[in-house]
């Protein structure tokens, strides 16, 4: 916005652009400027019982997603055999539908765990989320400080860690070929929902840049400081441990048993995830700050809440509160809603939220959202796509 909060010229066209791409009326694009009111103001807007973390509560999650996850998998071993042919083969689909949101749901609860939002003692949050996300083939510790890097770095091309966009002069050359026609961007996104997470822990793609070879597997690796290398071992342990109990499981009712009941539900959370994480970074309106602009409030207001309609409630609304969990990531998420609606009031423009369904979303930000460049104010970037 420009000052006083009236639009430039191009600024104007900006948003007609951007009210064209969401296929309606033109989304306002968060203000730039320092907020005109502190965390501390936010804060205080807040009921303080919000920030009071309970373990009976949040165990309840716990054990309601996990005899979810049971009963989807008495479904699968019992009844789908027992089902004819037709009906068995329709069968699958389902239970791994069902199985893969379910169980991001248990992973929404580990990275509470994560953030020491669980419960009031960290070792009970560290076990917990030890043991959920190991359960998911995810490295615990390792995630926990590169996910917590991101929420100090959020929105900055330099240091945050996770989807930094980049500039028009380092895309790769094929860039234009891959996202100006429809296949290409569609081979973009389903290699991004299949492989994302996986290529992200193990080389920390469309992460950022660091000075040698990054993977969140590698103890002494750069993205580690010396005090937390110990906790990178137990992380690795965590995950070498449920490897082994799939291969026991392969070994004893075959390789294809264990796809069918743990491998595809498991994709279908990594792809849960990296969508989620993606259109909550990734978005027209958002901006993205070099050194010279960024501070830590306007980063954490760069986000996007979503609606992912009935499965909001399925993720615990980690979809539709990522805002407020940005400002306040020790809250736990059963608060995140009236926290929320709280500070609307406060946060005025500096609140975004985009009602889009999620598939048009993603195409549209598959499209819009290819590299960021400065327009009117230097240090300040915005998405483009135009070569």
């Amino acid at each position: 916005m420009g000052a006083g909060g009236r639009m430039t010229e191009k600024e104007r066209e900006k948003q007609e652009q951007l009210g064209r791409a969401g296929g309606g009326a033109a989304m306002q694009r968060s203000p730039v400027d320092k907020p005109p009111f502190t965390l501390g103001q936010i804060k205080k807007a807040i009921p303080p019982h919000c920030f009071e973390r309970s373990i009976i509560k949040s165990f309840s999650y716990v054990v309601h997603d996990l005899v979810i996850v049971a009963a989807l998998l008495y479904f699968a071993l019992v009844i789908i055999p027992a089902l004819p042919s037709p009906l068995h083969l329709a069968a699958w689909p389902l239970y791994w539908i069902a199985q893969g949101c379910v169980c991001t749901g248990v992973w929404v609860i580990a990275h509470e765990c994560g953030h020491h939002a669980f419960s009031d003692y960290t070792l009970l949050d560290d076990v917990v989320g030890l043991v959920l996300h190991s359960s998911l083939m995810v490295p615990y510790f390792s995630w926990k400080y590169s996910h917590r890097r991101h929420h100090s770095n959020t929105g900055s091309l330099e240091r945050d860690e996770v989807f930094v966009p980049k500039k028009k002069e380092a895309l790769p050359w094929y860039t234009p070929y891959v996202y100006n026609n429809p296949v290409g961007r569609l081979l973009h996104i389903v290699v991004q929902l299949t492989l994302g997470w996986p290529l992200y822990l193990t080389t920390n793609a469309s992460g950022r840049p660091y000075p040698r070879f990054a993977c969140h597997y590698d103890p002494y690796g750069p993205i580690y400081n010396d005090r937390e290398r110990a906790q990178i071992f137990i992380s690795d342990a965590g995950v070498m441990a449920v490897s082994f109990g799939l291969y026991k499981l392969a070994a004893t009712f075959g390789f294809w048993w264990v796809v069918r009941v743990y491998a595809v539900p498991l994709l279908i959370v990594n792809a849960w995830l990296v969508l989620i994480t993606y259109l909550q970074h990734t978005h027209p309106a958002l901006p993205h700050y070099d050194s010279s602009e960024w501070d830590w409030l306007r980063g954490a207001l760069a986000t996007m809440d979503r609606d992912y309609g009935i499965l909001n409630r399925v993720f615990h609304n980690i979809t539709d509160t990522h805002v407020a969990h940005h400002l306040f990531s020790t809250m736990p998420h059963y608060h995140a809603m009236e926290a929320t609606k709280a500070i609307k009031p406060i946060l005025g423009e500096y609140y975004q939220f985009d009602p889009t369904p999620v598939a048009k979303a993603t195409w549209r930000e598959a499209r819009e959202c290819i590299y960021v460049e400065p327009e009117d104010r230097k240090g300040v970037f915005w998405y483009n796509n135009k070569f």
